[in-house]
């Protein structure tokens, strides 16, 4: 693999690796340095550390195809690269379960956001390859946090366009599967102090520009801005700058932008981005206000007034305070008194202004620190359960602020370089110290390699009582006039004789310092002079209480709750609140012991030049920054040393099954007998040390030959695995289905008893009558085979009659053929068949009915007890009664699927009534026929009824010699009486009921 390495990077683009330098001098190393910087190879190891060059310029290193050709590849199998490292974190965390992470480090503008970005792109491109909703919106809301935090956290300075003015530690947790499921940022020491004043070619926050170049005039109109950031203090400075890093594309209009939809896809609301943007309004509203002194003799009579007081109202607007309040809070305090009385003292003019300060650092401080936990709360694995989902394993990307020397450093400065030191001593102890201690606990013979220890001037910085945080603790907190001098006097009598510190005091030969103001650190990174002006007021970050009441009776939700102890009473007393060089250092200390409990991987930025020109290598300027990362130890260490070391235990679980004495597992005497005998059979025991408990391996490429003769084999293994459970499995199925077919034969056999006890009980008895019933069903088969497919929906007719009426009524037609329209034979109406053919032509026309199922002459009977001779017409559509005296007219039209009933009497008479939904009862009597008094109650019935079964609803018959009908809502029944002397068929009414007089043939 590292050959391969190497046949991508020829001679010419010079070692990949310091390690493989043939001299290891600071010559050699910045001369390789500057051949793959010109070469374009921003990237080089030292072992398993990158360093990377800023470039200055846009290369196409990145992208998908990029990181398709680093995923899944040993650290040397492909070019140095950030996707190399964010790959090697990866898989060492989802391989050995084991947290990571990932330390980027360097000073100020050589590449470390852009670092942490390439990184995070990479973790997101090769996670969550099945697409599940919930991994893909954590992934999302990890990516775009960047541009928001960048926003509210970064700033254009002399040495950076974009350089992070707080600290960040992300930590992202995995599970089991290696697909993020959650997230933690940690912010450290946001440099607020710059919301107030900028240096001579910085910018303040990017959020600021953002908002006043990148909102739209209604809504900046709605804030009482101007687009002009040279209109406000807060701006003025880097009103006239560019933030674009190369170029001038990334424009703060863009950016406003960029940062909106990001707000929006990591969860934000309309209304705190609202309220967002109401905040820095105020800010920036805040920083516009002066103060004057009234005169004696005028009307207010002295005091202290705002002069301009548009501006107090446009604060107390924009915050959803009270006007009263907020003018009260600028001009003076409220202070309790012993007996808990409350006095409200006024301030002069330096106390008002800087009571103004320190509520918009607070304020700005307190935004962006409740944007990170909005961010937090957003990003925070969901419904984890470790009994349930196990242990989530965890990548920590560490983009801290770089070292830093300006003209005049004060206590931001003096932070941030203490937390530079820290991170370097834990570099030490991690890759130098603990390296060569532990060879010495195993007894590993090496050549020691002197580095140089730090940690003296840690403590300078953080030991107790004595140090500089102790000291300048101590000044903040003891009472009466202590000012910055008396802090300066009291470390230079602490620290007189100390190697690292020094002063005008102690040095007075030293013109680059200023008596009482100036003091000097000896860095690992150089030599940095603090001005100790305002160490004393930022140490104390103090605020008056009645802004903090203020804020949190903010009718804002979101600002409200920024300022939680807002609630407190003022008469409430409250421990005093630790500084901000205590809480910094705290948090350093967690930093640093969280970060010691990970497997950590290290980059380390170098910035080329000052000048911020792409493709120039500043090699006084870098060779300083290479002499004070410690690199060229690194490579010492390295060289000397081992590249790997692994306890003899993991080493045999990973790599026993390339050796025939160890797969699967071996009989020797102990885990360094086993590993001895690997190593012996692949030939590597020349580039190995046996340890008391691990094996060291100097080399990577023994650690490249192992895995492929892993890879080799794994498929194999895995192979052979499946072949014995699809075995396993097999033999279950085997066992259960001999045991379903026992019950199956077992059961077969007690239904053949059961069956022939049943023929034989059945035999027993007669069986005469069912083989007749057998019989005529063949028979009847036989003839329906028989019958012409014209004449089926006659037979199907008159099925459905005899199902209806077979039993219930006397005769119903079912030996004679069926006619069915009646009206158009020239038997039954030979002299108006023509007018019924035209008059059914005419209804075709109109109503579009298929078919006619039936027609006949009829003698009706009405409501009003008034008989008339009618002719009855049945489509597949519509029941019709027609005046045969007037051609055929329509009399009335009821729709077929309204019809939802028919009774007849059980007799041979023809009497039939029609019930229909929503329409009156029809009552008639079938007549004229031909021969006379033909019976076709039946054929009625059965084509009714057929027709109701194809539609697939029911029609209900009813046979019943006193048949109920309903008419206009009355109830009647209507009976049949017998008369020998009755010519033709007719009604009468009697007591509101019908008879129908038959003829008795």
């Amino acid at each position: 693999m590292l050959s391969r390495m190497e046949d991508e990077e020829g001679p010419e683009y010079g070692k990949p690796d310091f390690v493989l330098l043939d001299q290891v001098s600071m010559e050699d190393f910045m001369k390789n340095l500057q051949l793959r910087f010109e070469k374009g190879r921003i990237y080089t190891y030292i072992g398993e550390v990158l360093v990377s060059v800023n470039p200055y310029q846009e290369l196409p290193l990145y992208g998908p195809e990029a990181i398709a050709r680093y995923q899944g590849r040993e650290l040397y199998e492909r070019p140095p690269h950030l996707y190399a490292v964010a790959n090697a974190a990866y898989k060492a965390m989802k391989r050995r379960s084991r947290d990571t992470c990932i330390v980027i480090s360097g000073e100020s503008g050589a590449g470390k956001t852009e670092a942490s970005k390439h990184i995070m792109q990479y973790i997101a491109a090769v996670t969550n390859p099945s697409q599940r909703a919930e991994v893909e919106r954590v992934k999302d809301v990890l990516l775009k946090s960047t541009c928001v935090l960048e926003a509210f956290g970064n700033a254009r300075t002399n040495r950076n366009h974009n350089s992070s003015r707080f600290g960040k530690y992300m930590d992202i947790n995995f599970d089991f599967k290696g697909d993020p499921v959650g997230g933690h940022i940690h912010s450290y020491l946001l440099e607020k102090s710059r919301v107030l004043k900028q240096h001579v070619g910085e910018r303040n926050f990017h959020a600021f520009y953002q908002l006043l170049r990148g909102c739209e005039d209604q809504e900046l109109q709605g804030l009482y801005l101007e687009r002009n950031p040279a209109v406000y203090n807060f701006t003025r400075q880097g009103a006239g700058l560019n933030v674009g890093v190369h170029n001038g594309l990334d424009s703060d209009e863009r950016s406003h932008q960029a940062v909106t939809e990001a707000m929006r896809v990591i969860g934000f609301s309309p209304e705190e981005v609202a309220s967002v943007h109401r905040i820095l309004a105020a800010i920036l509203h805040l920083g516009n206000i002066e103060f004057m002194e009234r005169e004696e003799d005028g009307p207010q009579k002295g005091g202290l007034a705002v002069a301009e007081e548009a501006l107090v109202d446009h604060v107390a607007e924009l915050t959803a305070t009270p006007r009263d309040l907020v003018l009260r809070s600028l001009l003076a305090r409220t202070v309790a008194s012993g007996g808990r009385e409350l006095i409200e003292k006024g301030h002069t003019v330096a106390e008002a202004s800087y009571a103004r300060d320190a509520c918009a650092k607070a304020v700005y401080q307190r935004l962006f620190e409740w944007v990170v936990d909005r961010i937090n709360g957003i990003m925070e694995a969901r419904g984890r359960d470790p009994r349930r989902d196990g242990k989530d394993t965890v990548i920590g990307v560490l983009d801290i602020y770089g070292f830093e020397v300006f003209p005049v450093n004060s206590f931001e400065q003096f932070c941030i370089n203490y937390c530079n030191e820290k991170l370097q001593q834990l570099f030490i102890r991690l890759i130098l110290k603990q390296e060569q201690e532990e060879y010495e606990r195993e007894g590993i013979t090496w050549q020691t390699v002197e580095y140089f220890n730090n940690a003296t001037i840690v403590e300078l910085v953080e030991r107790p009582h004595r140090g500089i945080l102790a000291v300048l603790d101590e000044a903040c907190s003891t009472a009466g006039p202590i000012t910055d001098r008396i802090f300066l006097q009291t470390l230079d009598t602490h620290h007189r004789h100390h190697p690292h510190y020094s002063s005008r005091q102690l040095c007075p030969t030293d013109k680059t310092m200023e008596f009482g103001r100036d003091f000097r650190i000896k860095h690992y990174a150089g030599d940095v002079t603090y001005s100790v002006e305002g160490f004393i007021d930022k140490n104390r970050d103090s605020l008056f209480q009645d802004f903090k009441r203020l804020f949190y009776n903010s009718s804002d939700p979101t600002l409200r709750a920024m300022w939680p102890d807002g609630q407190q009473d003022i008469t409430e007393v409250t421990k005093r609140p630790l500084t901000a060089g205590t809480l910094f250092k705290n948090s350093m200390v967690a930093l640093v012991e969280n970060l010691a409990s990970k497997e950590p991987f290290y980059v380390r930025c170098i910035k080329p030049n000052e000048d911020k020109v792409a493709g120039r290598l500043d090699e006084d300027h870098c060779r300083h920054q290479v002499a004070y990362l410690g690199l060229l130890e690194n490579v010492r260490v390295r060289r000397a040393g081992f590249a790997s070391r692994q306890p003899y235990s993991r080493f045999l679980l990973r790599y026993k099954m390339t050796c025939e004495y160890t797969w699967p597992n071996h009989l020797l005497g102990s885990d360094k007998a086993a590993v001895s005998a690997l190593l012996e059979q692949h030939r590597l025991q020349g580039d190995v040390a046996f340890g008391h408990s691990k094996l060291f391996i100097r080399s990577p490429r023994t650690l490249v030959t192992l895995e492929q003769s892993r890879a080799r084999l794994i498929p194999i293994i895995v192979l052979l695995l499946q072949k014995a459970w699809r075995g396993t499995l097999a033999r279950w199925r085997c066992r259960r289905l001999r045991a379903i077919y026992t019950i199956m034969r077992w059961f077969r056999r007690h239904k053949v008893r059961a069956h022939l006890a049943e023929l034989q009980r059945r035999f027993q008895a007669p069986f005469q009558d069912t083989c007749h019933m057998l019989f005529c069903r063949w028979r009847a088969r036989q003839l329906v085979k028989n019958i012409p497919p014209s004449d089926m929906a006659q037979i199907k007719a008159k099925v459905a009659a005899m199902g209806a009426l077979q039993g219930l009524r006397q005769d119903w037609g079912c030996q004679r053929a069926w006619a069915q329209d009646y009206l158009s034979s020239g038997t039954d109406n030979p002299t108006a068949a023509g007018l019924f053919a035209q008059q059914l032509k005419t209804l075709r026309e109109k109503d579009g009915f298929g078919a006619v199922l039936f027609s006949s002459h009829v003698r009706k009977v009405n409501r009003f007890r008034k008989c008339r001779d009618r002719a009855l017409l049945l489509t597949d559509r519509h029941l019709y009664k027609l005046e045969p005296g007037r051609q055929y007219r329509v009399m009335r039209a009821v729709p077929l699927d309204a019809v939802t009933g028919v009774s007849v009497t059980s007799g041979r008479d023809q009497l039939v009534v029609l019930h229909a939904r929503g329409h009156d009862d029809l009552v008639v009597c079938l007549h004229r026929s031909q021969p006379p008094l033909d019976n076709r109650i039946g054929e009625l019935v059965g084509v009714l009824a057929a027709h109701c079964q194809r539609e697939g609803r029911n029609l209900e018959v009813r046979v019943s010699d006193c048949i109920s009908l309903s008419q206009r809502g009355a109830q009647r029944l209507v009976s049949v009486e017998s008369r020998p002397e009755q010519p033709e068929p007719d009604f009468c009414c009697s007591r509101g009921n019908f008879t129908l007089l038959w003829p008795n043939c």
